[in-house]
């Protein structure tokens, strides 16, 4: 299991105009109202999103849908308020939604998932892990 990092402020990554953050649910927030970040996989899933619609992949109200029906069915989590359950369903969300538009194949996600635990495995402790020269 990966150490746990300092929080990470999307405040510092997107411009604050980016931001839909009314629309995003319950997101963990900072003294500020911004959003907070245990582990910065969870910053460069919401980036990821943000920029994957800003592109054009989805429209806002399918990403709505799909993140409130990840969120949905997984209700009945009640982890620590670290945001980290909530970062995961974020992600599943966006994985389903790429599948569902035929933007990612089921095959490619799950060779992407062995590739970075492969890689994961593989690095330092304290080392950042890549994957090919990602990451």
């Amino acid at each position: 299991m990966p150490a746990k990092s300092a929080p990470i402020c999307v405040m510092r990554i997107l411009k604050p105009h980016d931001l839909k953050l009314g629309q995003l649910g319950p997101l963990p927030r900072d003294a500020e109202g911004g959003p907070v970040f245990a582990e910065p996989w969870q910053a460069e899933a919401f980036a990821m999103v943000l920029r994957l619609h800003e592109a054009g992949a989805f429209a806002w109200s399918e990403w709505a849908e799909a993140l409130g029906g990840e969120l949905s069915a997984q209700r009945a989590d009640c982890g620590p308020n670290d945001g980290g359950a909530y970062y995961e369903r974020w992600l599943a969300a966006l994985q389903n939604l790429l599948a569902r538009k035929g933007l990612v194949t089921p095959e490619e996600l799950s060779a992407m998932r062995d590739a970075w635990a492969e890689a994961y495995a593989h690095t330092p402790h304290g080392q950042p892990v890549r994957l090919g020269g990602i990451g």
